[in-house]
């Protein structure tokens, strides 16, 4: 088995130490962010990682940088490490730190490499509308998710897959992935595969991206919108001032609106000059139908400011919107 310094620090990365755990390899040390304050009271609270580690007795550790870090990086090479495993940690890794174990800097990247190097390619693959991703090994060098892959598996993106939902999926797969990837290095049988330069680079995501344009997206942009920032932000518009985040969504092509609800059909032609935006229907078991530039939108799941997440039948029940109201 091998000895193994392993960073990281959410949910994603926990399952992974979790694999490397009980697989049985010597987990020589945990190295993760510090704790963070929540809540109203604002209290210090530990991340997965940490919480999962000390449950197993592993030495923590949580140095708020490693650039420069003489402490951190001298103690680093006393515990000697066979590999240093790295899972969406938060912190960057400098050259004398990747440089450290004998075996390599293994990191367990959610995106099928080099298509979206950053930190949100699980976020932007849902956002983009991507019908496959995936999980990616690889060697780390002192670019940003630039190192040889050593191992990738692919995985289908369900059509109403939210981000949260992949992100749990994809840290199996990853855990899993990654363990497999320590034992085809230890029988010398792993690919090593430099990554070309066709790769993009995903940005940090912003309160301005989580804004829904109607104006200039589809109903499937707006959906794939709404999936890609659930659970984490939450896309938004406002309807009479007041801010509306919405958490599921379904996307309808015009004539499958009018499919749906025939009582549409003699007003075909009108459907294309409603301003985006517009509530053209309200049914009280469904949700709230919206025009987009293209197609209409269906709100499944909606959370008013000041007020809790709830289904679009709930919300209809204790409020009163109207049709041609318009979200901007």
């Amino acid at each position: 088995m091998a000895n193994i310094i392993f960073m990281g620090t959410p949910d994603f990365a926990k399952e992974s130490l979790e694999k490397l755990y009980n697989e049985g390899h010597n987990i020589l040390g945990v190295f993760t962010a510090t704790d963070k304050p929540k809540g109203r009271g604002m209290k210090l609270i530990p991340s997965p990682v940490k919480e999962y580690a000390v449950e197993k007795g592993i030495q923590v550790y949580q140095p708020e940088t490693l650039k420069n870090n003489i402490e951190m990086i001298e103690k680093i090479k006393e515990l000697k490490p066979d590999y240093i495993c790295v899972v969406a940690y938060g912190l960057i890794l400098p050259e004398d730190v990747i440089n450290i174990p004998k075996k390599g800097c293994i990191n367990v990247h959610p995106s099928l490499l080099p298509k979206y190097r950053g930190a949100t390619p699980i976020q932007f693959a849902v956002i983009n509308g991507d019908d496959i991703t995936g999980v990616t090994t690889m060697y780390m060098d002192k670019g940003m998710d630039s190192g040889d892959i050593i191992m990738q598996k692919k995985v289908k993106i369900n059509e109403d897959e939210t981000m949260g939902e992949l992100w749990n999926r994809l840290s199996k797969i990853g855990a899993n992935l990654l363990d497999e990837t320590i034992n085809k290095i230890e029988d010398k049988t792993a690919p090593r595969i430099k990554q070309g330069d066709n790769y993009t680079v995903v940005p940090m995501l912003t309160k301005e991206m989580a804004k829904i344009d109607w104006r200039n997206k589809s109903a499937e942009q707006i959906k794939n919108l709404i999936r890609g920032l659930n659970p984490i932000m939450g896309a938004y518009t406002t309807l009479n001032e007041k801010k509306i985040k919405f958490w599921r969504a379904k996307a309808f092509s015009e004539e499958e609106f009018i499919k749906k609800y025939e009582e549409f059909n003699e007003y075909k032609y009108r459907l294309k000059n409603i301003i985006a935006g517009t509530i053209i229907y309200i049914d009280p078991k469904e949700g709230i139908y919206v025009k987009a530039t293209k197609g209409v939108l269906l709100i499944l799941e909606l959370q008013v400011e000041n007020s809790k997440k709830m289904s679009a039948p709930d919300f209809l029940r204790g409020n009163k919107i109207e049709v041609t109201e318009n979200f901007i």
